[in-house]
């Protein structure tokens, strides 16, 4: 493969870690987010529990007790979603870094590939090299010995 035909093989894979990695930032993030929310929403159901708490030891009325009641059970729902959203987000978060650890091993090879490209390359200017310079010498060498006779 020509150093051309693999740098721009990098660039194509480089372009997809990028998008890859940007992928699973973007995973991460959503279920951070959701974290946050299953958390909030929580500390917001402990709080009117404690205030249900509060006004049945002073004296609630039933309809009151019933509407603390129903916002209770609407908020044990809501992080019930937020689990499953919770539970998507990783399962999502988990494949996206799979992808992205794929993707940098691929690109890693190309690496690799280029490393040893260029490594062929020094090796070839190596030996043109050489070989220029023991034509020298043996031009050199031939011109002393036509002097000599």
């Amino acid at each position: 493969m020509s150093k051309s035909q693999l740098d721009v093989l990098y660039r194509f894979e480089q372009d997809k870690e990028k998008l890859a990695a940007e992928a699973l930032q973007q995973a991460e993030l959503e279920y951070k987010q959701n974290m946050e929310r299953y958390k909030s929403v929580s500390q917001f159901r402990l709080e009117y529990m404690k205030r249900l708490d509060g006004l049945s030891k002073s004296g609630i009325d039933s309809a009151t007790y019933n509407h603390y009641h129903k916002f209770i059970a609407k908020l044990d729902y809501a992080n019930k979603q937020v689990e499953t959203a919770i539970n998507q987000a990783r399962a999502s978060a988990k494949q996206k870094k799979t992808a992205w650890f794929d993707q940098r091993k691929k690109l890693q090879a190309v690496e690799i590939l280029q490393k040893k490209a260029k490594e062929r390359e020094v090796i070839k200017q190596n030996r043109i090299e050489q070989r220029m310079y023991d034509e020298i010498s043996s031009q050199q060498y031939i011109r002393k010995q036509l002097e000599h006779e």
